[in-house]
């Protein structure tokens, strides 16, 4: 009887073999545990129209579940909001965190896949960084990722991507993100 051999995500293995030794050679980090690594990815969708209409938080779940190859958490009011017709306790939200392989692929097909599919793409914001070394970034449309059915999204739900690292300063962090990949604007671009 044959194991079945796991191979590892290539951004992972990209990482191992060149980032995290570049990355101690530009910031002269002695101990290579202490070189900035990504944690975790933590996506938001907020479904504000699902207290009217209970169909777009199930779409909007299935899509999430499809993006993520996990269950989403649905996300409630923490208080009510009258302005907002809000009340406390309804459904507003989904939230998944991706960790290991699926934190991975989720990563090599946001910045492969995603964000060149983004409508009038000049680069991501250098100031989406949060002074602890965690990139935020936000897609305005689920359609973004190629495995959504365009024919089952009856309205366009935005959702935020939050990449933590370890990384200590925003320096640290940008650098672990363009050596994966990621199309920052150019310095002096606005």
């Amino acid at each position: 009887m044959s194991v079945a051999t796991k191979t590892m995500p290539r951004l992972q293995a990209l990482y191992e073999s060149e980032i995290r030794s570049a990355i101690q050679k530009e910031f002269s980090i002695e101990n290579e545990m202490a070189v900035p690594k990504v944690q975790k990815i933590v996506i938001n969708m907020g479904v504000g129209e699902a207290k009217e209409n209970k169909e777009l938080l199930k779409m909007a779940f299935v899509h999430l579940m499809t993006l993520a190859g996990q269950k989403p958490v649905v996300t409630k009011a923490r208080r009510s909001v009258a302005g907002f017709k809000l009340r406390e306790g309804m459904n507003i939200g989904l939230k998944v965190t991706l960790r290991r392989d699926r934190m991975w692929e989720f990563l090599d097909r946001l910045i492969s896949l995603a964000v060149p599919r983004i409508r009038d793409f000049r680069g991501l914001s250098r100031t989406a960084f949060d002074g602890r070394g965690n990139y935020s970034m936000g897609l305005s449309e689920q359609s973004v990722f190629p495995e959504i059915d365009l024919d089952t999204v009856k309205s366009v739900v935005g959702m935020t991507v939050t990449i933590v690292t370890s990384a200590k300063t925003d320096a640290e962090s940008e650098a672990l993100l363009k050596g994966f990949g990621m199309p920052f604007k150019r310095d002096g671009e606005s």
